[in-house]
């Protein structure tokens, strides 16, 4: 599955994007991140082939032009109900990441639209929402400029690296969401 834009091909991992890919998440630039930090090309390499299992909501982002790997963009299919699994999978949680080498140029915006058209009607989404630090401002403006509300702050909510004392740093988390009726208008 690959679906493209005017600048991007979204497409599922190769082994060969591994130097690409470690090249941004080796100092992950956002704490919720971390947990995907890359310290070897090996390292990148063993994580490459898990990846390229994953061909249907976890997608490369490459520049047309050059077939060079830029960042990456995936989201799950959730239960509309987290406590009911039998209610529908149509709701869905997107993460993006970009090579800081390429921000600023409407990359992200790009992608994120095209895959939000992509999971609203090819996949049946309902619903589509996002977390964002309070820090991370271009996330949030992002949200912002694919229609998304923000829908609440969570203070103190979640925490993905450690303070210099080794107690955890709790972050504040920002909640976008739109929803099918509304990414229609």
């Amino acid at each position: 599955m690959t679906i493209q834009t005017e600048r991007l091909i979204l497409r599922p991992f190769l082994e060969s994007d591994a130097a690409d890919v470690l090249e941004y998440l080796r100092e992950p630039a956002v704490h919720c991140f971390a947990s995907m930090k890359l310290h070897s090309l090996e390292e990148a390499r063993a994580e490459m082939r898990k990846r390229a299992g994953e061909t249907e909501y976890y997608f490369a982002i490459v520049l047309k032009d050059t077939g060079r790997v830029i960042g990456e963009i995936d989201a799950f299919p959730e239960h509309s109900e987290p406590h009911d699994t039998s209610s529908p999978l149509d709701t869905f949680s997107p993460c993006w990441m970009l090579n800081s080498d390429f921000q600023g140029r409407g990359y992200a915006y790009e992608a994120a639209h095209a895959f939000f058209d992509f999971l609203f009607r090819q996949k049946g989404a309902r619903r589509i929402y996002a977390y964002t630090e309070d820090y991370n401002l271009s996330s949030q403006h992002l949200c912002e400029k694919l229609g998304m509300r923000r829908e609440g702050e969570f203070k103190e909510f979640v925490s993905f690296v450690n303070n210099p004392d080794g107690t955890p740093r709790y972050e504040n988390t920002m909640q976008y969401a739109i929803l099918k009726k509304e990414w229609k208008a």
